[in-house]
């Protein structure tokens, strides 16, 4: 950052513990603002702690992402493939819920079926691997926990199998209860839970049923549609025939909900550091 030309002591990075050294920072009079980007309860207990202080939060998701009768299939195929189990699904706004219309769910699914049994397990430096280990195997041991409690619920396993120490295949289950851990919590990891509806409001209001809200997809060809669903989405972002893993850098991004306050992106994360100040000058 130095060399870059940032002034000696304006960005600092300090190591340790985080109950400890993360109570003292936010406690500080000195710090003004606190961005944070994890947990729920963890995004809760800053924001509690922090008093008047400004606060940006990106936490949890459950990313839900909407196909509809008219969409191009095969294109939302492709995509749903890298949103569900890109980085093995260890992004927050990773593709958890995906909505098919019924009469186009049996072609979709196949098709999705198909691609994600192609795809190819390795290490992670490896241009040819497509997924690979979670970050530890504890992690991968709590989705593993996660896919049988949703299995012994009633949802069916379409593609996954066994885990191996910190790796769980790409896993696609159906007919998963929406108040299983799976259908309401973030797993964090490669399994995406697919489910069918009647029309765009039933559609809606399956992926405004969670206590998240970051971002959102649907695929259609029907303009009218793509708006009616971009207004009635409790998100902060909506993305039209995009997965809702789709970000750039410049976008304002954040969250409504439990999903956190304010917004990222270079210039609106400016926008929420600064402090307004009014000047009149009587002349």
């Amino acid at each position: 950052m130095q060399r870059a030309g940032v002034p000696k002591g304006a960005y600092n990075v300090v190591c340790g513990d985080g109950p400890t050294l993360g109570q003292q920072l936010v406690a500080d009079p000195r710090v003004a603002m606190i961005t944070f980007t994890g947990s729920v309860p963890v995004g809760k207990a800053i924001r509690a702690a922090a008093g008047l202080k400004r606060v940006t939060l990106e936490l949890g998701s459950n990313s839900g992402m909407i196909v509809a009768a008219y969409a191009d299939i095969d294109h939302a195929v492709t995509r749903a493939v890298a949103g569900s189990f890109s980085h093995s699904g260890q992004l927050c706004i990773s593709v958890q819920r995906l909505f098919v219309e019924e009469p186009v769910a049996g072609e979709f699914i196949d098709k999705f079926v198909a691609a994600t049994n192609n795809l190819r397990g390795g290490h992670p430096f490896e241009d040819s691997t497509d997924y690979s280990s979670l970050i530890t195997t504890e992690a991968a041991i709590r989705v593993e926990e996660w896919i049988e409690e949703a299995v012994s619920r009633g949802a069916k396993r379409l593609t996954g199998g066994p885990r191996r120490g910190a790796t769980i295949p790409p896993t696609i289950l159906t007919n998963v209860p929406a108040d299983t851990k799976i259908g309401c919590q973030e797993v964090f990891g490669p399994v995406v839970a697919v489910n069918t509806f009647h029309d765009l409001d039933d559609a809606v209001r399956q992926v405004n049923a969670t206590p998240y809200g970051l971002q959102a997809g649907i695929f259609t060809r029907d303009l009218h549609r793509a708006f009616q669903a971009a207004r009635a989405l409790r998100v902060g972002g909506v993305m039209i025939n995009e997965i809702p893993t789709f970000r750039a850098d410049h976008m304002p991004y954040g969250g409504v909900k439990e999903s956190g306050l304010g917004r990222e992106g270079p210039r609106y994360a400016i926008e929420e550091m600064t402090e307004m100040k009014l000047i009149c000058w009587n002349v």
